[in-house]
């Protein structure tokens, strides 16, 4: 099949889904072309049939905001018109669905049919989404897509409960290869963090206020005062000064290293002891599921779809929001056995199998397959 994918090029979950759905799909001998304002993240070196197509949107006097979600219609109907596309696959709702939406209608009056799979991945549903000025928008690009699908069961009845909609929806988890995850950690590197062996803890997010970051430097600091540690942070987002305005005043600033974006988590995660992520809501937590692959425990929040990845006590902790003082007592209890922490260690990678690519992508060719 040739299918276009709409994406954020970011490193949002959604954007890392869809390039890595995209990857996965050509490799089965899909012809895959991105559309979207610029390469993805997870988008790097070259593959005989994924090609990138940049969405270019005019700068004119007239327009005090781009007209970003008209130039991606119109580039929409060009690659469709150009490579024989079968089917567009749009992740997040905003503005992807609408424009394809208005794709599709322009593409009709040419006397051609182009099936719209949607797929819904968070906050799309949960914060932006359910804002009046786009709330409508969305409840109409959702009611005239083809086919709709949410990453978890939690999304899936978020929708049902914020939009007055009938659509059926179709739950496809998130997927991890487990395989590129699955890495012996590099020594050198582990000891170049943690030179006393101290427990290496990573962070990874957008640094939103969702993500509630401040609470994983709250976790760290109680975790420290019992076993000496180092924390990670990766990523970046409007948070991030704050956060490190925070930690420059904490007694253990020394121990937490803002490392920004970064590309190659399956070359960080291998090296991690242990994962955090405190949100106040995930709709899946693709990073965490990143992290159990590489065989790291996870200590989490019990929010959104949280607990459909996340075994309780086997591969991981959840406590309520906010709740770190109990997040540092799982973390603790983990990491100061060994025994139990091998343990741990093994239950994660044993559950991120569940999610693994080779499970998960062909639930999206089945679907596809039923619309083309």
């Amino acid at each position: 099949m040739n299918i276009a994918i709409v994406c954020y090029p970011t490193f949002g979950g959604s954007g890392v889904l869809a390039t890595e759905l995209g990857k996965a799909l050509a490799e089965e001998g899909h012809n895959i072309h991105f559309i979207t304002y610029q390469q993805p993240v997870r988008l790097s070196g070259f593959h005989a049939n994924i090609f990138y197509h940049e969405v270019r949107v005019p700068t004119y006097p007239l327009f005090d905001y781009p007209p970003y979600e008209t130039a991606l219609a119109s580039a929409m109907v060009d690659v469709v018109n150009n490579h024989q596309v079968d089917l567009l696959h749009v992740h997040y709702a905003i503005p992807h669905a609408s424009a394809a939406y208005l794709a599709k209608q322009i593409l009709a009056r040419q006397g051609k049919k182009i099936p719209v799979i949607t797929t819904l991945h968070g906050t799309d549903i949960t914060l932006v989404g359910r804002d009046k000025t786009f709330s409508p928008v969305v409840a109409f690009s959702i009611e005239a897509s083809d086919a709709v699908t949410a990453v978890s069961e939690n999304l899936k009845n978020e929708t049902y409960k914020n939009f007055n909609t009938q659509k059926n929806i179709e739950v496809i988890y998130n997927f991890v290869d487990v395989e590129r995850f699955h890495k012996k950690p590099v020594d050198a590197f582990k000891k170049l963090i943690a030179p006393n062996r101290e427990k290496i803890i990573v962070h990874a997010s957008n640094f939103r206020k969702v993500k509630r970051v401040e609470d994983v430097v709250k976790t760290f600091l109680s975790i420290q005062k019992t076993l000496p540690s180092k924390l990670l942070m990766l990523g970046d987002g409007p948070e991030r000064p704050e956060i490190e305005s925070m930690t420059r005043n904490c007694a253990y600033n020394a121990e937490i290293k803002f490392l920004g974006k970064q590309e190659q988590m399956e070359d960080i995660l291998p090296i991690a002891d242990l994962f955090l992520l405190t949100s106040e809501y995930e709709s899946f937590g693709l990073s965490a599921l990143e992290a159990m692959a590489a065989e790291v425990p996870v200590i989490s929040t019990n929010a959104g779809g949280l607990p459909e990845i996340i075994k309780n006590g086997y591969c991981g902790y959840m406590s309520n929001i906010g709740d770190t003082e109990d997040m540092a007592r799982n973390a603790i209890k983990i990491l100061e056995n060994e025994e139990v922490y091998s343990r741990f260690k093994q239950n994660a990678l044993e559950q991120a199998k569940r999610f693994s690519i080779e499970n998960i992508v062909p639930q999206y060719e089945a679907l596809y397959k039923t619309l083309v």
